[in-house]
């Protein structure tokens, strides 16, 4: 198996170089860091991940959860994990010093679950307990939050987020879990829930559900969905635990990330499930849409970690694996056989997948710088980083998800037959990453809200911030001759996006909302192209300054030239995509109006 699985040296480039993470230290909120520290986390994070991640990661897949007797069983590894990033602090990270956290930035937190799911994306269990801790910080009350938050963040406890149900899948509209009010201020909670990832297991003494339910007599639709704290076992007020009524009615076996149980749970079978209230009545899709950016930065992350790992196997094997001659010396016959990484194609598909994977990952750092700044600074500076955000996080989550998927295939591909076969990891690591571009709203749901709000929201004005921002990468190339070419390239798919959009308005103005997000997916597509392009040509910037200001040498020189080199690929060979997806959002022609029937027949 492979032995590398993420570069620190790109992390470090990064992280450091391209998106400067110290200088968000300047707020007084990370004011107690420095570049030392943020670093030290990083290592303490891949030292878990060398040591109690990295080596299980077949046999974790191999040995998933099994629900017998009523309890879940999972790898015990799992239970040393869990107790390794309690006690190095890695949980509550990000958490205020007053909730037992290190207040570190959400840059350095995202680095570290991009080292810790490269490792092993079937131990995803942390992630989920801090954004169970987080929505109770949040909104819950200091009694709740002093009652569950500690035991979430030490990793004695599990957290999970219960939003779907049976019926109603990604509509949370349509979220029939009920919640009766009883006399002493907690709930009586009635319903299913399925899809909950670690919604139960013998790693963790308690498993703390976030649930949407509606209290009875709530208003229909999402406007009455309450949120509740809903543990496995609950208090009984004399200093012990009891049986809460929440049944594990059974455990999906699933393609991918087998290693982490994902639940079917029924709630009062008995009439004997408590659910206790977080924040205010019927609040509960705004509370859990205020910590939606957080969710789909880490599974936008979830995604590159996988391709980056499966990358990294693909690399090593290409360098070692002797196939044929070059090209050039194919009469060479009695000449031994050359490494396939020095054929074309081979180069090709590993020059994919690193443009994919080391592009998504500049993106998501650019995302939590901008959480970041939203959360710590003021007034207009708070306002204009929330909207860039917003309307980058479609691009954040669908982009490393659906390309991670392409990106891994070709890993696959680089091995030829022996990726197919379990011997390699790539063959899990496909399976693996299938479901992200599912995970916290799938790529549709992504689309229509890029082009349905986010696009238009405020008159516009966040894709008018986009476009400044991309403006001045564009800039800083343009003084590079031979980065100039790109940053004219790129000002003019700038131009392109306009130019769609002009386009698809009128159906706005006439109403006509299904044919305006028909082609959403698309645009999507188009603009996360461009998107990836500008972070490209942003790490080209720096890369370029760096070698002619360090005259660096070895290893060094050869980083930064490939830092280029994977920038002109991604303009030469993603970057044309968006010709055609152009001519078809701009097409009148509406194709999906196919009826049921020239469907089936």
């Amino acid at each position: 198996m492979a032995t590398t699985y993420f570069s620190k040296r790109n992390l470090h480039f990064l992280l450091h170089e391209v998106f400067k993470a110290e200088e968000l230290t300047k707020y007084e909120y990370f004011s107690a860091h420095d570049r030392e520290t943020f670093n030290l986390v990083l290592d303490s994070a891949t030292y878990i991940a060398d040591t109690l991640m990295h080596p299980h990661l077949k046999e974790v897949d191999r040995n998933q959860p099994e629900l017998k007797n009523g309890q879940v069983t999972v790898h015990p590894k799992i239970k040393e994990y869990l107790k390794a990033m309690g006690e190095a602090g890695l949980i509550g990270a990000g958490f205020s010093f007053d909730n037992g956290g290190q207040q570190l930035p959400k840059m350095i937190n995202s680095c570290v679950s991009f080292i810790l799911m490269a490792a092993n994306n079937g131990m995803m269990y942390t992630g989920l307990t801090s954004g169970a801790a987080h929505l109770i910080t949040s909104f819950g009350t200091p009694e709740l939050s002093e009652a569950y938050v500690p035991n979430l963040l030490t990793g004695i406890w599990q957290g999970t987020m219960a939003l779907t149900e049976p019926q109603a899948g990604s509509s949370l509209s349509d979220v029939t879990t009920s919640a009766t009010p009883q006399p002493d201020g907690s709930y009586k909670i009635k319903g299913q829930k399925v899809f909950i990832s670690a919604g139960d297991h013998d790693a963790a003494e308690n498993i703390i559900h976030l649930m949407l339910a509606r209290i009875d007599g709530a208003p229909k639709g999402t406007k009455g969905i309450s949120l509740f704290v809903v543990p496995k076992y609950r208090p009984d007020g004399q200093d012990n635990f009891v049986d809460n009524d929440v049944t594990s009615t059974g455990v999906y076996h699933k393609m991918g990330q087998k290693g982490v149980p994902t639940m079917h749970l029924t709630m009062g079978s008995n009439d004997n499930t408590i659910g206790y209230l977080v924040g205010q009545p019927h609040q509960g899709l705004p509370y859990m849409f205020q910590m939606m950016n957080e969710a789909r930065i880490g599974v936008g992350m979830t995604a590159t970690a996988i391709a980056t790992a499966a990358y990294y196997a693909a690399l090593e094997y290409a360098r070692e694996r002797p196939q044929s001659r070059r090209l050039n010396q194919k009469n060479l016959l009695d000449s031994p056989q050359t490494p396939i990484i020095n054929h074309p194609d081979v180069r090709r598909m590993l020059l994919f997948q690193k443009a994919v994977t080391e592009g998504s990952l500049s993106l998501l750092l650019e995302a939590a710088r901008l959480y970041d700044i939203s959360e710590v600074a003021e007034g207009e500076e708070k306002e204009n980083a929330f909207l860039l955000l917003d309307l980058l996080m479609p691009v954040a989550k669908s982009y490393p998800s659906e390309m991670g998927v392409q990106s891994v295939s070709q890993s696959v591909q680089t091995f030829g037959g022996y990726g197919f076969t379990e011997d390699f990891p790539v063959e899990q690591l496909y399976r693996d990453i299938r479901i992200t571009p599912i995970y916290e709203g799938t790529t549709g749901i992504q689309a229509q809200d890029l082009l349905g709000r986010k696009m238009t929201m405020k008159g516009g004005k966040a894709p008018k911030l986009l476009f400044a921002e991309i403006g001045k990468t564009i800039a800083d190339a343009s003084t590079h001759d031979d980065l100039k070419p790109y940053a004219d390239q790129l000002t003019a798919e700038l131009k392109r996006i306009q130019e769609v959009m002009s386009s698809l308005m009128p159906y706005v103005q006439q109403g006509d909302i299904e044919r305006y997000l028909s082609d959403a997916t698309l645009f999507l597509e188009l603009f996360g192209v461009v998107i990836i392009a500008w972070q490209w040509l942003k790490q080209a910037v720096v890369a370029k300054q760096a070698l002619l200001t360090q005259n660096p040498e070895g290893d060094e020189l050869a980083f930064y030239e490939g830092k280029i080199h994977t920038m002109k690929f991604f303009f030469h060979y993603e970057v044309p995509k968006t010709l055609g997806l152009a001519v078809r959002l701009k097409d009148t022609e509406v194709l999906t109006i196919v009826t049921e029937k020239e469907l089936a027949l």
